[in-house]
């Protein structure tokens, strides 16, 4: 029962569809696109399982990132920022805010602790310790 009433309002939609396609031919809407008389680029999604090309298509069309990319993104962009930075203070600012986004990156994961991004401030302390022992050893 519902079959037949689903197709007929699928075949009523394309008919609608083709309706409208062969009027903006007709008025000259699809004259003068760009990339007209260009082969069509098609992408590669063998990488992408059957289930998810078409939700992976659309986001890919609205410009939107899974929130773990865009996270990966903002920690480059305040990698670079600190290390053109010459304030102590930016810098110190700069690092925590670093170091935080790598900590959410990380959890948001869920995975192996050693695939996780380590923090920017273990060679800082590491630093600070030598510098502690080298003026004690002079004392």
């Amino acid at each position: 029962m519902f079959k037949g009433v689903i197709a007929m309002v699928f075949t009523g939609f394309e008919k609608l569809v083709e309706e409208r396609i062969r009027h903006a031919q007709r008025s000259g809407e699809f004259d003068n696109l760009e990339g007209a008389g260009k082969p069509l680029v098609h992408e590669d999604l063998g990488r992408i399982s059957q289930e998810l090309r078409l939700s992976y298509k659309i986001l890919k069309n609205a410009d939107c990132l899974p929130p773990e990319i865009e996270l990966r993104k903002e920690i480059i962009r305040t990698e670079t920022l600190l290390s053109n930075l010459d304030d102590e203070y930016t810098r110190y600012r700069t690092l925590k805010k670093l170091n935080y986004l790598i900590m959410k990156l990380n959890t948001m994961r869920g995975g192996s602790v050693e695939l996780e991004i380590p923090q920017q401030y273990e060679g800082k302390v590491l630093d600070r310790i030598s510098v502690g022992k080298k003026s004690d050893d002079a004392s």
